[in-house]
């Protein structure tokens, strides 16, 4: 389907057609094959969605310099992590891409030059959770990269450039942590809900933030404290909310769910913007 198409097809629709945006907390890989409380989330999630024409997915876990977005027409599933049971390395995600969608985000895009790209795929950052939502695999998907170099607010204002986006029948999903200290996290309790005190403080901090409407404050985190330097000791799984919240209309609500912290250093929190 091209993008001619999507736009024939959502011509005649008004603004209630507009697709919601996502932040998946995804937590472990192995949310990819296990069946728990934030999987089950993931799937309610799917089945409640208007079936979108297409997924643009910002994952923490693919980080470049300058802005990517998948070109391809098969994107590959990568498994970018180790450790894990083979049955996950086993998990093949076989959506389609979208080459349509990825040149009409590079035109979009005015704040930067954005590069197509054909090698990069889909990361478990957007596959482990896309696949609970469609786990048929016939919505297509494309990633865009995160620019490592620039500041939160660049990511911001980016994001604001997506926009239009939604009203083509395309979900946008930032995938990441809120909370994400993995040098502290505790491993042998990664299936048991807790939070150390600084995580805890932070995600409802954010959670504050973030019904306030307080974008400002969650753009600049590096300044509300230690709680926050702990819970984002780097920016790469905190960025995919900064793109959601970039994308957030005034009149818009947030519904908030898989509330929940993990193995001390880690909270599934996510987000439902609409």
């Amino acid at each position: 389907m091209s993008l001619k198409d999507l736009d024939k097809m959502t011509a005649d629709l008004n603004n209630t057609s507009k697709m919601p945006v996502l932040f998946l907390g995804h937590g472990s890989p192995m949310n990819a094959i296990e069946d728990n409380e934030f999987v089950s989330s993931f799937r309610k999630l799917g089945q409640e969605l208007t079936k979108p024409h297409a997924i643009l997915c910002i994952s923490a876990h693919w980080e470049t310099k300058g802005t990517h977005v998948t070109a391809m027409q098969h994107p590959r599933t990568i498994h970018d992590f180790g450790g894990f049971p083979q049955a996950l390395f086993d998990v093949q995600y076989p959506v389609p891409g979208s080459p349509e969608l990825a040149k009409e985000t590079q035109h979009l895009i005015t704040k930067t030059d954005i590069e197509l790209d054909n090698n990069w795929g889909l990361d478990h950052g957007a596959w482990s959770v896309i696949k609970h939502l469609y786990p048929n695999a016939d919505v297509p998907v494309i990633q865009m990269s995160i620019d490592y170099t620039k500041p939160p607010e660049y990511h911001y204002e980016l994001a604001q450039q997506l926009n239009s986006l939604r009203h083509k029948g395309v979900l946008i999903v930032g995938s990441g942590n809120m909370v994400h200290n993995l040098r502290m996290v505790d491993w042998r309790r990664l299936k048991d809900t807790f939070a150390f005190d600084w995580a805890l403080e932070a995600n409802e901090a954010m959670k504050t933030f973030i019904l306030d409407n307080d974008h400002k404050s969650l753009i600049h985190f590096k300044s509300q404290g230690r709680a926050f330097d702990l819970a984002i000791p780097t920016p790469e799984h905190y960025l995919p909310l900064i793109y959601t919240l970039g994308l957030k209309n005034k009149n818009e609500s947030v519904s908030i769910f898989n509330d929940k912290p993990v193995a001390g250093a880690l909270t599934m929190t996510s987000l439902k913007i609409d």
